[in-house]
């Protein structure tokens, strides 16, 4: 009986659990400060300004309902990359789920196997390529009681393998875990938003609190009139749609890449790649597709082409090789069945030939020029020179069965020239990323000559900047090499990481691409993984971003997406900060003259839903794509700043001279604050496109038409002529002191840079 013990090393989840996204949406600082004013308003009976909390309500509705849509369209991606694993049971082969491999399970390899689980070979042969665990392409000889690790695969052979690890017990999976740190998200969207939380959160209770006692004890305030009061201060410090507004643009980001099939496991991933100014790529799997193409077939004998063309073709279809190598020989010589074999040698990278005899005609040859004809020629040497490969297709009259040497006389038929077959779009990917000022690293653990031929065929302009890691001693100097060259040839998986951390120490924002176990270590020192599904199931489980189509010319839409976030989320994040600023420097001056706060929370909640979150909303799918320049919070702040100043100057004004009763004076306080905050909206949606027109316009429709269809519920008065003529006085000076700070500002920016 089998132990059952299940293997669980299937395609990792790629996403959080749904109770994970609502915990994460509800349970915020923000929501506990929001939910504790309305605690107050609700215990002293101001229900009618309560209506923020609807506001609060939404906003977590909105980003559970966007994250689970983007959940739902990732886990449904990760299900469609799901393996399968082929087991001997009850004497028939029957193909599972990787989940379910059990202990003891026999396995069944053959030529294009992955192997899933750690494994020891029960009979038959198998050559098996472990460069995703070494990053060494040479194929390794696996015979009768060989181990087999899982993140490996079979490249030629056949034969029965009892698995022996499942689970976190794999090779794989245990140097996985090592990595599998909790890795800190490396976000600035994120980072200042904390910033913000932390200085608001460390003002607004001891604020709010002296707040109330001043109105309580000093105005002689009734408990409600001071509770609605400070909650007005409070809840303007408070950029409630910004939090949102954030997490909902990267989720819809996500949901656009997912469509491409791109896995994005961190929505804050998206942002990062963005940021990027240094990318390293992998040769094998990244650049190049895994595949060979015949690139040149040169006879080497005068005899009628037809004819030996039939029986090569007649050994392709014999043969049971299935390595790149014989794909690419597949492609050009397509197997048929013309002549009969009787027996047949597979393809060794030891012995480095293979044959098939074929019944009255004698043996085809398929090997290494070296093996078949000894010396080589000037013009197979300058093709290894470019780094590409040599294969000969020789012939004898004899038939063969001997595997451990070659009859004498073998007479050469062809050389084949391939050559790895790089992606397409590589040339205009690199293109992409040199015009946008991102230095491509190309990092292998192949030959040198090899990797910068690469490197040149896909367009790197610094292909000739290539180092051989192997020849640099036991401590080379990583912080001059990334310096002085952009490939990096026979490097070791500690080198890559090695590498990473010489390009951070420097100062770079650093992506890795990777496929296999032996790039974990730079994935997770890098700040931004990206993975290739055709890769290990360990590179996908620890990496923020993952290609379904394992195709890294889809990089650009990556960086695209992350550039429309952070443009449009900086872009509109200014006007939320308007409202910071001047509820902060306007609450300081209300304790000092002992004044009440000029706003009610229901006015707040009007600004926050026709001026702060419907404009903001309706243009987070704009598509600006230009290269990221500056800090988000410093540029975002810079630009509330005028508008907050001059919202805070035009209050004190107004409450220290305006000849107006207290309601009046509230009215017209209100009313400028409404007027700059949309002239705000107004030069953050320049140049204008219809769209943002649009905008602009439903926006003081909208905000006026509800002051004028409901006066008594946002507590505003008639506006005499008086009153409209200091709002328009006041809308006047508070421009003069936008376009003051704004030179400042700049003064200041300039000089500081």
């Amino acid at each position: 009986m089998k132990n059952q013990g299940k293997s669980g090393n299937g395609t990792a989840q790629i996403t959080k659990s749904r109770g994970q996204i609502v915990k994460e949406n509800l349970l915020t600082l923000f929501n506990f400060l929001n939910f504790g004013i309305a605690a107050l308003l609700f215990a002293v009976g101001a229900y009618s300004n309560m209506l923020f909390i609807a506001i609060i309500l939404l906003n977590i509705i909105i980003g559970i309902a966007q994250e689970w849509k983007a959940k739902k369209l990732v886990d449904e991606l990760s299900i469609l990359n799901r393996p399968t694993v082929c087991v001997r049971r009850d004497g028939k082969n029957t193909y599972v789920d990787l989940d379910d491999v059990v202990l003891g399970d026999l396995t069944v390899l053959e030529s294009g196997s992955q192997i899933c689980s750690d494994a020891v070979v029960v009979s038959g042969s198998l050559e098996v390529n472990e460069s995703l665990l070494t990053g060494e392409s040479d194929a390794v000889v696996k015979e009768s009681g060989s181990r087999l690790y899982s993140g490996s695969s079979v490249i030629a052979g056949k034969a029965y393998a009892k698995v022996t690890h499942v689970g976190g017990e794999n090779y794989a999976a245990k140097l996985a875990n090592e990595v599998k740190k909790e890795k800190k998200v490396q976000s600035e969207l994120l980072g200042s938003m904390r910033k913000v939380t932390s200085f608001t959160s460390f003002l607004i209770v001891p604020l709010g609190i002296v707040l109330f006692l001043e109105a309580y004890f000093l105005r002689r305030s009734p408990v409600g009139e001071a509770v609605v009061s400070s909650a007005a201060a409070l809840l303007g410090m408070l950029p409630k749609g910004l939090v949102l507004l954030i997490s909902v643009s990267l989720a819809a980001g996500v949901i656009r890449l997912a469509k491409m099939k791109i896995l994005v496991q961190n929505i804050y991933s998206l942002e990062t790649l963005a940021h990027v100014d240094t990318l390293c790529l992998d040769k094998t799997g990244t650049i190049t597709d895994g595949k060979l193409s015949v690139r040149k077939v040169i006879p080497m004998v005068a005899l009628p082409q037809g004819e030996i063309d039939r029986i090569v073709c007649s050994y392709m279809a014999a043969c049971e090789d299935n390595n790149a190598t014989f794909q690419a020989l597949k492609e050009k010589f397509l197997p048929r069945k013309e002549y009969r074999p009787v027996h047949s040698i597979p393809f060794s990278s030891r012995r480095k030939w293979g044959s098939v005899s074929f019944d009255r005609i004698g043996t085809v040859f398929v090997g290494a020029p070296e093996k078949l004809i000894g010396t080589l020629p000037e013009n197979l040497e300058r093709e290894l020179e470019k780094g590409r490969r040599v294969v000969v297709i020789g012939f004898s009259g004899k038939l063969w069965t001997d595997t451990d040497r070659l009859p004498a006389g073998i007479v050469p038929w062809y050389s084949i020239v391939l050559e790895d077959t790089i992606r397409p779009n590589a040339e205009k990917t690199l293109d992409f990323f040199r015009r946008e000022g991102v230095d491509v690293k190309v990092i292998s653990g192949d030959h040198i000559k090899t990797v910068s031929m690469i490197a040149k065929r896909a367009g790197l302009e610094r292909w000739k900047d290539a180092v051989d890691l192997s020849g640099q001693g036991d401590a080379p100097d990583y912080d001059r090499l990334c310096r002085e060259y952009a490939v990096f040839a026979r490097v070791t998986p500690g080198q890559k990481q090695e590498l990473v951390r010489a390009l951070k120490r420097q100062g770079h924002q650093v992506a890795m691409t990777g496929d296999g176990v032996n790039d974990l270590l730079a994935l997770r020192e890098a700040d931004c993984s990206i993975a290739m599904a055709d890769g290990s199931d360990a590179s996908r489980q620890i990496s923020q971003v993952v290609l379904l189509d394992s195709d890294f010319t889809n990089l650009p839409q990556v960086v695209m997406e992350g550039r429309k976030v952070i443009h449009n989320v900086t872009r509109t994040a200014q006007v939320f900060f308007i409202k910071t600023i001047y509820s902060i420097l306007v609450s300081m001056f209300c304790l000092l003259t002992n004044q009440q706060f000029p706003f009610l929370p229901i006015q707040i909640t009007l600004v926050d839903a026709c001026i702060e979150a419907y404009p903001s909303f309706l243009t987070i799918l704009e598509s600006d794509t230009r290269r990221i320049r500056g800090k988000f919070l410093p540029t975002a702040f810079s630009h509330a700043a005028p508008f907050g100043i001059a919202v805070t100057a035009m209050i004190m004004m107004l409450s220290l001279s305006a000849p107006f009763s207290a309601a009046e004076r509230r009215t017209v306080m209100y009313l400028v604050l409404i007027l700059i905050s949309m002239a705000a909206v107004i030069k953050s949606c320049l140049p204008f496109t219809r769209l943002r027109a649009f905008i602009c316009i439903t926006m003081a429709a909208g905000t006026f038409g509800a002051l004028a269809i409901l006066p008594s519920l946002f507590e505003v008065t008639a506006v005499t002529s008086q009153m409209a003529v200091t709002i328009l006085f006041g809308a006047v000076i508070s421009g003069l002191i936008v376009l003051l700070v704004d030179q400042i500002l700049d003064v200041v920016a300039a000089k500081k840079g």
